[in-house]
């Protein structure tokens, strides 16, 4: 799986776009519909993945809805399971704290995690926002700290990092 990051909006958020065999996920198409569209390029969107749905991270979703081929993943509409959507699979973890409908996808053959607002590099998601929770946040990351993986994770803003970085440095897993 190629994974491609594409900045979008005031707020520099990550929008992903996973491809595989010419067919493609969309990780929280955040602004920018037309810098997406060509990192897309000719393949197939098959769904689309929302980790919340603050607006920096839902913008351009809209452009997404009008083709109802398109599957649209989040909080509202997904289990704690193994999702397949064509050759991709993913598992959706709740992970509230930053938001109530904070999700993460974790895409364990490609070993990778698309964390949008829960972890950063060094630091974590806020939980001052309306929906935030430090006692939910602080629940989600013991979880997090409980996993005997080393994995890459993509995060909502900012550099990707791996769970075992964070577990050693970021202070919030301390």
């Amino acid at each position: 799986m190629e994974i491609k990051r594409v900045i979008t909006g005031a707020l520099d958020e990550n929008c992903y776009v996973l491809v595989n065999n010419g067919n493609c996920l969309v990780i929280d198409p955040g602004a920018d519909y037309i810098k997406i569209r060509e990192e897309i390029g000719d393949n197939k969107v098959l769904g689309v993945l929302i980790t919340h749905s603050h607006f920096d991270h839902i913008g351009a979703l809209r452009n997404f809805l009008t083709k109802r081929s398109i599957k649209i993943f989040k909080r509202s509409n997904l289990e704690e399971k193994e999702y397949t959507v064509g050759d991709f699979k993913f598992k959706c973890i709740h992970t509230p704290g930053h938001s109530k409908d904070s999700v993460t996808f974790y895409f364990e053959d490609d070993n990778a995690m698309f964390v949008g607002d829960f972890i950063f590099e060094g630091s974590i998601g806020r939980v001052d926002l309306p929906g935030g929770s430090k006692i939910e946040m602080d629940e989600s990351l013991a979880n997090f700290k409980k996993m005997d993986i080393d994995v890459n994770l993509y995060p909502g803003h900012g550099e990707a990092t791996t769970l075992n970085k964070e577990k050693e440095t970021n202070p919030y897993f301390i």
